[in-house]
């Protein structure tokens, strides 16, 4: 019997690896600036009063359902709703949340709270997209899992 070295030695140079990271990470930031950046404008329109850590966590929370929701919507082109709703749960949370604390880190960080407004957006979206890429990129090359 022969062994074969199932070893693959793990480069951050794919193009291929990088493109595909890269189309992962923009649909998750897009679902994620959904809840994430609608969660926000709520608060900023509303008055309402909230602590800023208060409504910059439930921004979170919303950007990570609608990423989730998004994500089965695109599944459901390929399985069906039960196994989809279940892969879109299993993506990576750790990237998911890595893109919303940098998202919401910036607003906080430019705007002094939970506010948003044209000018931080091209940030945010800059910092939720360069983020969690090279973790996405790893998980493509390193343990051939993808968000999508």
């Amino acid at each position: 019997m022969t062994v074969v070295d199932e070893t693959i030695a793990f480069t951050w140079s794919c193009l291929h690896t990088w493109r595909q990271a890269a189309i992962n990470t923009w649909w998750c930031l897009v679902g994620c600036s959904i809840g994430d950046f609608g969660t926000i404008l709520f608060f900023q329109w509303s008055g309402i009063e909230w602590p800023v850590m208060a409504i910059m966590s439930l921004a979170i929370v919303n950007g990570l359902l609608t990423s989730i929701a998004l994500e089965t919507i695109v599944l459901l082109r390929q399985m069906a709703f039960a196994p989809a709703l279940r892969t879109a749960c299993g993506m990576s949370m750790i990237s998911m949340v890595a893109m919303e604390v940098a998202m919401n880190s910036v607003d906080v960080w430019v705007m002094g709270g939970a506010t948003l407004s044209l000018s931080v957006l091209p940030l945010m979206w800059c910092a939720g997209f360069f983020v969690p890429l090279p973790y996405n990129y790893w998980r493509l090359k390193a343990l051939g899992k993808a968000c999508h």
